[in-house]
């Protein structure tokens, strides 16, 4: 397993403390230090709709002064997402083929 995200968002955190308590072996990628990659992205989109993946919650997103975030489709989404990792929706937990996004522990239970 592995969980993209990066070290210092709470949400990550959570996550990771969860996977540690319940001793589930997984690597942690921290987007922000290693990067991220289109093809990763769309990897993700294969499980997940953009919609879910993109957080237009953030403060990235309410900062971000590009005039591609008001015509927003799949490829415009990731486009951001690559140009500003923060803006993905955190964590990102991969196993096998399945991806699921963000934190809840019933979530995190069935996946594993």
């Amino acid at each position: 397993m592995i969980l993209y995200g990066i070290k210092n968002c709470d949400t990550v955190k959570k996550a990771r403390r969860w996977l540690d308590t319940h001793s589930i072996d997984y690597q942690f990628h921290d987007f922000r230090q290693q990067g991220l990659d289109e093809n990763t992205i769309r990897q993700w989109l294969q499980s997940v709709d953009w919609h879910t993946l993109l957080n237009k919650r953030g403060t990235t997103w309410r900062k971000l002064d590009d005039p591609r975030k008001e015509q927003l489709d799949e490829n415009t989404a990731v486009e951001l997402m690559l140009d500003n990792p923060t803006l993905i929706k955190r964590p990102v937990a991969v196993s096998n083929s399945s991806t699921i996004v963000g934190f809840n522990e019933d979530v995190y239970q069935q996946f594993i």
